[in-house]
């Protein structure tokens, strides 16, 4: 339990655990609120009662429970809602739409979130000298540079080092935060609810436009449910109530402290609170803090993409496993690099870490929305509570991300469109590969033939048979896979064994293996065999094929190749879709990574036959 407790304070709360670099700054730096005790009181109790609501409450508290066999995050919560309302499929259609956006804007939060990160503590660096304002922008590249490049290698070795660097940080930030609290205790008294009551009661319209600020404090609070499955909800719990939470108050509040006696600290009071003689190695420390919170969005980024491939909302990319061990320690070179361009780009783009602010909090507030809607359909219909106090649960969460939301809504114009952009260019391709697929797949079946009456054919005047297995990939069970067809009609033979498979990916996490294999004989030695696999496991059809022993057939790895049909799209006006969709699909399914290299089939094995299929 210790053990998982200190992963999690590194991997899950390392985003939201940075977010002191920069929230106060934001929420004072903006001008809206005038330097005055009770506004200081005012601002630091909504930012402790955001935390306590939204973190406390909402994600440890009720979001947590909704594990889809252990398994958290928007993707598994997706499937879960979906699921309980598969009897009105209209409604799950707009659920299916809602929580894939949902996860579409995880790669807006995504591009946002290192680029802030970083910047945030690098920027330390114009506190210890102005001097040094030139070199923030290309000092930020080359850490983000240097931590792309190397997540091909993985994050075996460097991430036993995450919890204990998390864990110096959060004591740092705490003790900075005791120091100033000590010279000024009375900030203590913020945390009463009161005197955030008594600021939105006096100050409405200034309320509502600095939560558009106040939402940077729970950066990162997506992460508590999407690591679930890594460490449980009692490590996750356990860090935030004992030292998360305890940690990021001390130290708001003690920028809060700072701010009452020196109001010119707000150009950056988070690196103010420190003495002189720490300044440095204090800046060293949050980029190490802000490079763990990053790496962890970036692992986030890669297993999602995995997830969304199968759920079939995404072409197949490659993925590199970085562990013997454990094969959820993944690297896809096309999301690293496509990320870190978009990273890039950000930096260039808004050039500081005020200016990011900006374009952070629509991406992550609608996100948080989502999950609410979400939650109220799982309390409904998985849990079965009662309407009114589903209704109740929900609507107080919802009304609080509703207000952040539209606060977040001022900066659209000032930044927040490029993470709704990235998240809307997501989405079409998501959206494309989807209906895509569907088409193609009503295509095949219109010109399908059914594999029973054509094998009773075939072996009327059977062909030649050579020794060995092979293995036809299909993409519906009972017909025959075109793969087959082209090798009967160019090389006129059929193997001793054929095994006609279907490789189906479900909408629940794990599908263990008493559950991979459907199998049912055909006669004469074929056999027919849908292989299941969950969106968390990892898929390996030799492996899963080898499950066939003692079930009437076993396989022989040496002598059986695996026949697979290279489709080829070619777009027509007056098809299902949008013709310029058409020919974007048409260049994702060509772009598309090989299912050889997807299923782990033994490259020396494989045989492709391409065919056209015309959408």
């Amino acid at each position: 339990m210790r053990a998982l407790t200190l992963g999690a304070i590194g991997v899950v709360y390392g985003d939201i655990g940075t977010s002191v670099l920069y929230a106060v700054k934001e929420v004072f730096g903006s001008g809206h609120v005038p330097f005055t005790t009770d506004n200081v009181m005012g601002v630091l109790s909504i930012i402790f009662w955001t935390l306590t609501v939204i973190i406390s409450l909402k994600y440890v508290t009720l979001v947590l429970r909704a594990d889809n066999n252990g398994e958290g995050g928007l993707v598994a919560m997706l499937a879960l809602a979906s699921q309980s309302v598969r009897h009105k499929p209209r409604l799950r259609r707009v659920l299916l739409y809602v929580g894939i956006f949902g996860t579409c804007l995880f790669y807006g939060d995504g591009v946002i979130t290192p680029a802030i990160s970083v910047l945030s503590a690098v920027e330390g660096l114009e506190v210890v000298s102005p001097n040094f304002k030139k070199a923030v922008i290309p000092l930020t590249l080359l850490i983000l540079f240097g931590l792309f490049a190397v997540q091909k290698r993985g994050t075996a070795d460097i991430g036993k080092f995450f919890g204990p660097i998390t864990l110096v940080w959060f004591a740092c930030i705490a003790v900075l935060g005791v120091s100033h609290i000590f010279h000024n205790p009375e900030i203590l008294w913020a945390l009463s609810p009161h005197y955030a009551l008594v600021f939105m009661w006096a100050e409405p319209l200034v309320t509502f436009i600095i939560l558009g600020a106040v939402v940077l404090c729970v950066t990162g609070g997506e992460a508590l449910y999407a690591d679930m499955g890594h460490f449980g909800k009692k490590p996750i719990r356990l860090a935030w109530f004992l030292i998360v939470m305890p940690c990021l108050t001390l130290n708001y509040f003690g920028q809060g402290a700072l701010l009452l006696s020196q109001p010119e600290a707000v150009t950056n009071p988070f690196f103010m609170m420190a003495p002189n003689w720490a300044l440095l190695p204090l800046v060293g420390l949050a980029t190490l803090a802000t490079v763990i919170a990053s790496q962890a969005l970036i692992t986030g980024a890669f297993s999602v993409t995995k997830q969304v491939i199968q759920l079939g909302y995404l072409p197949r990319f490659q993925v590199l496993h970085t562990s013997v061990r454990e094969t959820g320690q993944i690297y896809m070179p096309f999301v690293n690099w496509g990320l870190f361009v978009l990273i890039v780009l950000a930096v260039m783009l808004f050039k500081s870490s005020s200016n990011l602010a900006a374009a952070y909090g629509i991406a992550v507030t609608l996100d948080m929305l989502i999950t609410t809607v979400l939650t109220f359909f799982v309390s409904r219909y998985v849990w079965r509570y009662p309407l009114a106090l589903c209704l109740a649960i929900t609507s107080v969460f919802f009304v609080v991300d509703l207000a952040f939301f539209s606060s977040n809504m001022l900066k659209l114009i000032d930044g927040g469109w490029f993470p709704l952009l990235i998240a809307a260019g997501v989405f079409t391709l998501m959206l494309t590969w989807k209906d895509g697929r569907r088409l193609m797949n009503q295509k095949l079946a219109t010109d399908a033939i059914d594999l029973t009456s054509f094998l009773e054919a075939v072996f009327v005047s059977p062909p030649t048979r050579v020794a060995g297995t092979a293995v036809f990939l299909t993409a519906a069970p009972g017909t025959v896979p075109n793969a087959m067809l082209h090798n009967l009609k160019h090389n006129k033979v059929l193997h001793e064994v054929n095994l006609f498979v279907t490789v189906v990916n479900h909408e629940v996490p794990w599908i263990g293996m008493d559950r991979r294999l459907n199998i049912e004989a055909l006669g004469r030695d074929c056999w027919q065999v849908v292989v299941n696999y969950g969106f968390k496991n990892d898929p390996d059809l030799p492996r899963a094929l080898q499950l066939m022993k003692g079930r009437g057939f076993e396989l022989n790895p040496m002598s059986t190749s695996y026949f697979l049909s290279r489709d080829t799209i070619a777009p027509k006006l007056g098809g299902g879709m949008a013709h310029w969709r058409e020919k974007l699909f048409a260049q994702m399914h060509l772009n598309a990574s090989g299912a050889a290299s997807f299923l782990k089939l033994p490259s020396n094995s494989v045989v492709e036959l391409g065919s056209k299929i015309e959408i």
